[in-house]
């Protein structure tokens, strides 16, 4: 057996295949939806997956306001963050957040689930995340997929 001939093969920038997809968000649980956007994002699912490369697709998700939460969370979860300042401490519930823009909540947590460096920025910008069923990017005539069957 010649193990010169099994090369292990390295995705870059030029040999990536990127696809635009399209995930309707209603009815799904955030947290489960989320991680396997993430996934998707990040090219997991490619046999051609390489770590420190955008392999992942472009994602498109529709349908934003029509998320589901598990048990209480509707009432008890809580987005933090801090101005920089003292006492800047400040918190918006996840209610209040889903009345004024939707799409912030599914944006905020597949973000989350990214790398925290400057590959996990380049994948966000990967995605588009919309609250009603009408999105921008029909000129590229993204395919639908649905989650339940992926892992």
């Amino acid at each position: 057996m010649d193990t010169l001939s099994y090369k292990t093969i390295s995705a870059n920038r030029k040999t990536v295949d990127k696809k635009w997809l399209l995930v309707d968000a209603e009815g799904q649980t955030l947290g489960r939806l989320s991680s396997k956007v993430a996934k998707l994002l990040r090219g997991k699912h490619k046999p051609n997956y390489t770590p420190h490369v955008d392999c992942g697709d472009n994602i498109v998700i529709i349908n934003a306001e029509k998320i589901t939460l598990s048990g209480k969370k509707w009432d008890t979860k809580v987005y933090q963050r801090y101005t920089g300042y003292p006492g800047g401490q400040r918190e918006t519930k996840v209610i209040d957040l889903l009345a004024k823009n939707p799409e912030r909540i599914v944006e905020k947590a597949v973000k989350g689930m990214l790398p925290k460096n400057r590959l996990g920025a380049e994948l966000f910008r990967n995605l588009k995340v919309y609250a009603g069923t009408e999105h921008g990017q029909e000129a590229q005539k993204p395919t639908l997929i649905n989650l339940n069957d992926f892992k």
